[in-house]
């Protein structure tokens, strides 16, 4: 297992659509692993593989992050199966560091995908697990939290992200004694 990289806000890979994946390979079990590593080691609460550089349909979301406890689920090929209500939150970005927005999520989510091992499941979700299943499939479509702000906060946003790399805040926000991988 190996910490990667996270790719930052400006990266072409994040504005790609996924393909999916095909067969669980010792390859792409290798992925969800060092993806659990990165995640932990920047102390997020989900992660998509496109946020590693790796534009496949893989996310991880840690269930109990909100509680303390992690509790991992891996997500393969997901997809909505059904959307419902509406909830404002404030949400923040392991590829877009220190910016934190409110904006509107669905109050009430229901996935489908496959697990590590290949096998077919669905899980419903409400609250935080709505907004971060909702946040890592945009993930897979090429689609940043910053996207659902008014064109006004979006610039904003943009704006303190060129402050933040003026300040030097931003070339290596999850460093690293030695990088792996």
């Amino acid at each position: 297992m190996a910490i990667r990289k996270i790719e930052l806000y400006g990266s072409p890979v994040l504005r790609e659509k996924c393909a999916p994946v095909g067969e669980i390979t010792p390859d792409i079990q290798a992925l969800m692993d060092d993806m659990v590593e990165t995640m932990r080691h920047a102390k997020g609460a989900g992660l998509a593989a496109p946020q590693v550089g790796v534009p496949v349909r893989i996310m991880i979301v840690d269930l109990g992050a909100h509680a303390g406890k992690e509790h991992l689920v891996f997500f393969i090929n997901p997809e909505f199966v059904s959307k419902e209500g509406e909830m404002t939150g404030e949400e923040g970005c392991l590829s877009i560091p220190l910016i934190y927005e409110k904006l509107k999520r669905p109050a009430k989510v229901k996935i489908r995908a496959l697990d590590r091992q290949g096998k077919s499941f669905e899980i419903e979700g409400e609250e935080f697990l709505s907004k971060a299943i909702s946040h890592e499939m945009d993930h897979l479509d090429g689609v940043l939290f910053i996207d659902h702000l008014s064109a006004l906060k979006r610039d904003i946003v943009k704006r303190k992200i060129k402050k933040l790399i003026r300040d030097g805040e931003w070339d290596d926000p999850y460093p690293l004694a030695t990088r792996e991988g």
